[in-house]
């Protein structure tokens, strides 16, 4: 991995990164030099692996972001591994396999489930963060939330109102933190094809969120990484509290 990349010497934790988008964040950012904390409730060693065994730094942490504890332990396996914590990267959250559906069937257990995933686990991740970054006076907090909140979105309302929820917590989070040195910013994407959403979604379904775009192809998870690594690296230190939304031009604001 290059010592010559834009997060050289950097730390980051990406969460929800075993697979998918989070996985292809964590090699993004391990490719610009950075150390990563590869955390997920499943195995993310071979992520880890792939990525040490190619020449980067990477420690896979198995985490809910739900539990407190298992939170602060992450921030402190990272702490004893690499001795810092730059960024955070908040990409854990129910989606890929979600079943949609009119909001008058979303049982309210499945709702509080999402809220807790989604929202909650975001504010443990970055509370838990927030001592070390403060310490050193700079960090970097990216978000992910969804270009769904800025157009609405139908028979997914527990998840678009968890996504909306994030991008005020960002706002917020940035005044709080700003103080500190701290930047705390939104990732919005359209609808990626991961691999569960090639598995969940129809043709029709994405053929219509293609449509919709200025740029009218398929997202990619590896059309988010440019915009991550602006967010996590110096070229943004003076951006906070706002939301880039990567989705081909669904969503203009």
């Amino acid at each position: 991995m290059s010592s010559a990349g834009k997060l050289h010497g950097k730390v980051a934790i990406i969460t929800g990164a075993a697979q998918g988008i989070g996985a292809e964040y964590a090699r993004a950012l391990a490719a610009e030099g950075a150390a990563v904390v590869i955390s997920d409730v499943t195995d993310a060693t071979p992520v880890a692996s792939a990525i040490n065994t190619s020449g980067g730094q990477a420690l896979a942490v198995k985490c809910d972001v739900t539990d407190p504890s298992a939170v602060k332990a992450m921030v402190a396996a990272a702490l004893e591994r690499f001795g810092r914590v730059d960024i955070l990267v908040n990409n854990a959250a129910l989606f890929g396999t979600l079943k949609r559906k009119p909001f008058e069937e979303i049982e309210s257990a499945e709702w509080d489930r999402m809220m807790a995933v989604n929202v909650r686990g975001a504010f443990e991740c970055a509370k838990a963060v927030s001592p070390t970054m403060r310490s050193q006076q700079y960090g970097k907090i990216v978000n992910i939330a969804s270009g769904t909140v800025f157009k609405g979105q139908t028979m997914l309302l527990h998840y678009v109102t968890s996504k909306g929820a994030i991008v005020a917590m960002t706002r917020s989070l940035a005044r709080e933190l700003g103080g500190d040195g701290i930047r705390v910013n939104t990732l919005a994407p359209g609808l990626v094809m991961s691999d569960n959403v090639k598995n969940n979604w129809s043709a029709d379904q994405v053929k219509g969120t293609v449509n919709s775009r200025a740029l009218k192809r398929e997202l990619t998870p590896e059309d988010m990484c440019g915009t991550l690594v602006y967010l996590c690296s110096p070229d943004s230190d003076f951006v906070t509290g706002q939301v880039l939304v990567v989705d081909g031009g669904a969503v203009m604001h």
